[in-house]
């Protein structure tokens, strides 16, 4: 188009010297005459055969100079495809906003120029407008590539990985695909087909993950769901019960989140209260010295996909040594997995008979609990409620090892870990409330 113009542009200057008329005028004449639907030859003034140039509507329409401007501006202001997606999604960032700013990249240029760009950086904007789990996004962004171009023609061509940015930006996405546990569908292999052809690196990809997906879907014994509960109670309730692993448990509400008004008319927020216990974990707390003391001990961090909870253990330390009896192994416990074999096998000389095993001994836990405020306050609400169904803590001492947990966890009146409990207990209380000035260091529980 450009060497249309020059020529153009020259033979105008010739016209214009022989004849006279400003060159301008002839040059617009030319394109007048280039543009209308006369035969294929122009005839010049001293009888000279030119060849008529194809030129657009617009182009005869305006002046060159201007023409040459607005090219020269729109070649300047270029816009990073960040700014595009923030421009489209000013107010809301959704499904709908992100499909649009797709479709504007998509039809504002046919050869697609500056494709892999753009979709790595849709692939960095995905998790702002919450479609970093939806597969038609996906197959979205792999339409964004021209299709049937990347195609190797040859087996050197495949060999010697025809186009590689293109076919790195394709496995980039199906990675993240996968990472996101996404099951590609029949619209994806046919854009990969489409765009890369059935022997591309982004096919081997998609081949490997319909291989593995489906042997690893059900793998996991304890699946978590992929929408978490948005109540605190239906929320600990699911924790608590996914901690415990015993089919017996039982989850208790001890107090629902509500508003309370106190004497003087101040409005206070009480947090809700859930614990778990099993009936394992009340006959061992029904054995327990009664001179030992029990604590309170948390809070301990639980990740379910991207929500984090806390939970809060009663436990009581190591049995020592020399008060250690052991039972003996009921046989019709389990006839499945007998808890106990005596076998006399023969030992030959080489055979050792001792093991170097580490064995680290830890307390019994006898329940746990999970609130939304982590004061001492709030869990002696908690020990309360325990002993309607074990008696035994109204005779047991308490220590609280409370560490520092996040804000959300901090009450407004919470007591600080160090300080002493000194207060009477309130008449329907009967344990003894004593908090540990030092620190847990040495006990701890596996996590």
């Amino acid at each position: 188009m450009k060497c249309a113009r020059c020529l153009l542009k020259l033979q105008a200057l010739r016209l214009g010297a022989q004849s006279g008329r400003p060159a301008a005028a002839q040059y617009g004449a030319l394109l007048q005459t280039a543009s209308s639907s006369q035969p294929s030859l122009l005839h010049s003034t001293n009888d000279q055969v030119l060849r008529r140039f194809h030129g657009s509507p617009s182009f005869a329409s305006k002046p060159p100079v201007e023409f040459i401007r607005e090219e020269m501006k729109r070649d300047k202001t270029l816009v990073t495809h960040d700014d595009l997606f923030e421009r489209v999604a000013k107010d809301v960032k959704t499904k709908a906003t992100f499909n649009r700013v797709v479709d504007v990249f998509t039809k504002q240029d046919v050869r697609r120029r500056g494709h892999v760009e753009f979709i790595y950086a849709a692939l960095d904007k995905m998790a702002e407008f919450g479609v970093e789990r939806d597969l038609a996004v996906y197959n979205k962004l792999l339409d964004v590539f021209p299709k049937e171009v990347f195609v190797p023609r040859n087996y050197i061509q495949r060999m010697f990985n025809h186009y590689p940015r293109q076919q790195e930006c394709g496995v980039q996405l199906l990675e993240r695909m996968e990472n996101y546990g996404i099951m590609p569908n029949v619209e994806t292999k046919v854009l990969l087909v489409q765009i890369f052809g059935d022997k591309g690196h982004p096919m081997r990809k998609y081949q490997r993950i319909m291989y593995w997906f489906p042997k690893f879907k059900h793998i996991n014994p304890f699946p978590i769901p992929q929408h978490l509960p948005e109540d605190p109670v239906d929320l600990a309730r699911f924790s608590l019960a996914r901690i415990a692993g015993d089919q017996d448990a039982r989850v208790t509400v001890y107090q629902l989140p509500h508003t309370d008004i106190t004497e003087s008319g101040e409005e206070i927020i009480l947090p809700h209260i859930v614990g778990i216990q099993s009936p394992s974990q009340r006959e061992l707390l029904a054995q327990h010295n009664s001179s030992r003391p029990v604590f309170v001990e948390g809070p301990f961090p639980l990740w379910l996909k991207k929500k984090c909870v806390h939970y809060y253990i009663l436990r009581a330390d190591p049995v020592p040594p020399e008060e250690k009896v052991e039972e003996p192994y009921d046989p019709e416990r389990s006839l499945y997995y007998p808890l106990q074999l005596d076998f006399d096998f023969g030992r030959d000389l080489g055979e050792e008979e001792n093991f170097d095993v580490e064995d680290v001994d830890e307390g019994a836990v006898f329940a746990m609990c999970m609130t939304s405020q982590g004061d001492q306050a709030t869990l002696n609400q908690w020990i309360s409620g325990l002993q309607q169904n074990n008696p035994v803590l109204g005779r047991v001492p308490t220590l609280f090892r409370l560490e520092a947990g996040p804000k959300e966890l901090q009450g407004t009146d919470t007591h600080t870990t160090g300080q002493t409990h000194t207060e009477d207990t309130q008449p329907g209380e009967e344990a003894d409330v004593i908090v540990e000035e030092e620190p847990r260091r040495s006990h701890g529980m596996k996590q």
